[in-house]
C-alpha cells in the first residue's frame, strides 16, 4: 500500500505524510509548479501547471489497494476505476456507491456558476476535521497492512 496525495490545496499533507511515516508507507506528493511541497519522509513530484496534470499524474501511478488522498471528485472516480482506496481531506471515503452522486453535483454547480449563479464556498477548517481525516485514514491502514 503507498499513500498519494493531491496536494494542490490540501490541508491535510503533514497529518498524511506523518502516517505513511509511522507505519512504513510509501508517500508521495503531487502538485503542480504553482505550490512547493517538500515534506521529509515523502516523495515529491511536480508537474506543469497544465490542466489536470497533477491529476493525469497521479492516476498514472496508483494501483489497487494504494491509497489517494483528494478533494477531486473526478480524480476520485479514476482512482476509484483502479481499485484504490480513495479519501477526501474530511475523512469521507469515496465509494463506487457516492461518486455518481457527487458527480453530478459538480456538474450542476458548475452549470449554476456558468450562468452567473454563486455557489457557497467552504468553511473555514477546523480542528475536528483534522482529527476526522486521521482517524480514517488511520483506520484505512489498520485495515489494509
Amino acid at each position: 500500500m503507498k499513500i498519494f496525495i493531491d496536494a494542490d490545496g490540501c490541508p491535510v499533507v503533514d497529518i498524511t505524510v506523518k502516517a505513511a511515516v509511522k507505519y512504513g508507507l510509501g508517500c508521495t506528493i503531487i502538485s503542480d509548479t504553482s505550490h512547493s511541497i517538500q515534506r521529509d519522509g515523502a516523495q515529491t513530484i511536480t508537474v506543469g501547471k497544465g490542466a489536470d496534470s497533477a491529476d493525469l499524474r497521479l492516476v498514472n501511478l496508483i494501483g489497487e489497494g494504494d491509497v489517494a488522498v483528494t478533494q477531486d471528485y473526478g480524480l476520485a472516480a479514476m482512482c476509484l476505476g483502479k481499485r484504490a482506496i480513495v479519501l477526501d481531506q474530511n475523512g469521507r471515503r469515496y465509494t463506487e456507491d457516492n461518486i455518481q452522486g457527487l458527480l453530478e453535483f459538480r456538474a450542476f454547480s458548475a452549470k449554476l456558476r456558468r450562468s452567473g449563479g454563486r455557489t457557497k464556498g467552504h468553511a473555514k477548517r477546523t480542528a475536528r476535521q483534522d482529527k476526522d481525516f486521521e482517524a480514517a485514514l488511520l483506520a484505512i491502514i489498520g485495515e489494509n497492512i
